[in-house]
């Protein structure tokens, strides 16, 4: 018999819920970092910014660190960022191509039954 886990009622779409303030916090060390994806300090702000708006303290101390790295011009551009990402601006879902029909196999419709 299969066996099925419930969903966690704390799992939600990334930026909701309770742990929302890590997993933004988490982007923020991939970026800041090179962790699995280039260093891209405006897009380590960018997050950091979003987990200090949750209440991450560890996110609000490394966000001012990375800004005096920062131009501001790239402060600006990262802050503009963190407002279009809260609006939903480029956060739309990824469309799926839509599935081709296999075709149906070919019956013979006209079976003589022997007698």
């Amino acid at each position: 018999m299969a066996r099925f886990e419930l969903l966690d009622s704390n799992a939600a779409p990334l930026g909701e819920g309770p742990a929302a303030g890590d997993m933004l916090f988490e982007l923020g060390m991939m970026y800041s970092v090179g962790r699995d994806a280039p260093i891209d300090l405006v897009s380590a702000h960018k997050w950091f910014n979003l987990a200090a708006a949750k209440g991450n303290q560890d996110a609000i101390r490394l966000r001012r660190e990375i800004a005096s790295q920062m131009t501001d011009a790239e402060i600006a551009v990262a802050q503009r960022a963190a407002r279009d990402w809260l609006r939903g601006v480029g956060r739309e879902p990824v469309a799926m191509p839509a599935a081709t029909p296999a075709p149906m196999p070919s019956v013979a419709r006209d079976h003589a039954i022997a007698a």
